[in-house]
């Protein structure tokens, strides 16, 4: 079957040059398999590969893709690691945990979001609990439910879009539309109302792969949010947890902590009015283990820039063709967004990110 569909980079490419990498390293390779396929047909997974002794009681864990289309910057400093990794012995009693693209679908179709409209970092709840409360989101969904990309009715949304904003102003239009809502499937930031394949799936990777460690730096890897190039250190939790006077000793003032809460703003550009974080679920997960849950962000173009392009891409999955030429030029402009083509970008998040993770892994046999 013909399609526009971009073919690079692709999710096919990320994971040859991942999967190569890990094996030329020795790591423990373990597939998960995703039940549905790429726009390509190809087959889709989260792998997994294990660095060093697999029962080793201090683990620096690596987690790509949680927002899709943000795996091929996660994904390229994973491969790029374990190419460095493979030249040199773990300190004893130390493994590498490289969770890589978590939601494959995402990453495979170029969405932030998983196959069903889930954003992830809205989806590690109780479910069997009441589900947070977005009512205000109700008032501001026709923005995102145009059925045509062009005409009257995306300029209605535009202008309803315009007029939230010059009453709330931006800070509080956001703090409503990314803080995540379960009423409306076909909405942004939606946080469903069961745990996603990637939910189930991340829990029995630590079930499998970490639930024996004592001690556990995770980090979660993410762009778009932030000024362009810069990658921020946060750890993002509900609460206080037990090992973060421990992660601000390691960091120092590189590390910027948020308590997320509903009335909670950050200028740091990502969403502390969300709940569901995969930094929480892993605290969750993991209550016998010391737990230093980190996020990287890493920053690319303003927020009112990334917003139109996510509401473009939106509308591609529900109304439009996202093999078509128009779905294409969608594609490539999303992705831009949050894997920008610039060299330099790439470098400098790469640079940092691998400090970051040199600063951890050579912390580990002492904390």
């Amino acid at each position: 079957m013909h399609t526009e569909f971009p073919d690079l980079p692709s999710y096919r490419g990320l994971r040859e040059l991942f999967l190569a990498a890990a094996t030329d390293a020795g790591a423990h390779l373990t597939e998960y398999p995703h039940p549905l396929k790429g726009p390509f047909g190809e087959a889709l997974a989260t792998d997994v590969a294990v660095l060093g002794n697999p029962g080793a009681k201090r683990v620096l864990v690596a987690l790509s893709g949680t927002h899709g289309v943000e795996g091929f910057y996660g994904s390229q400093c994973q491969t790029q690691w374990l190419k460095e990794l493979a030249r040199r012995p773990l300190p004893d009693d130390v493994a590498v945990v490289m969770i890589h693209l978590i939601n494959p679908w995402g990453t495979a179709w170029m969405r932030r979001v998983n196959e069903d409209n889930i954003d992830l970092n809205r989806n590690h709840l109780d479910f069997d609990a009441p589900l947070p409360d977005n009512r205000a989101y109700a008032a501001l969904h026709d923005i995102y439910a145009f059925t045509e990309l062009r005409g009257p009715q995306r300029e209605r949304a535009d202008a309803m879009l315009a007029a939230q904003l010059r009453e709330q102003g931006w800070p509080a239009v956001m703090s409503i539309v990314e803080g995540g809502q379960h009423s409306h499937p076909d909405g942004l930031f939606y946080g469903g109302l069961a745990p996603s394949w990637s939910n189930r799936t991340l829990h029995q990777i630590i079930t499998a792969h970490l639930a024996h460690a004592d001690v556990a730096l995770c980090f979660d890897l993410h762009t778009g949010a932030g000024e362009y190039g810069h990658p921020m250190l946060l750890t993002v939790t509900q609460a206080v947890y037990p090992a973060l006077d421990q992660a601000q000793a390691l960091y120092g003032p590189w590390l910027y902590p948020i308590q997320t809460g509903a009335q909670v703003l950050s200028d740091t550009g990502i969403a502390a009015t969300a709940t569901g974080y995969t930094s929480q679920a892993l605290l969750e997960a993991l209550p016998h283990t010391r737990v230093m849950p980190f996020v990287i962000e890493c920053g690319t173009y303003p927020g009112a820039v990334v917003h139109e392009h996510l509401r473009d891409d939106h509308w591609l999955h529900l109304h439009g063709n996202p093999g078509s030429e128009e779905g294409r030029a969608i594609k490539l402009g999303l992705l831009e967004q949050f894997y920008p083509a610039d060299p330099d970008w790439q470098e400098m998040v790469w640079v940092r990110t691998r400090q970051i993770w040199e600063k951890a892994l050579s912390a580990l046999p002492d904390v």
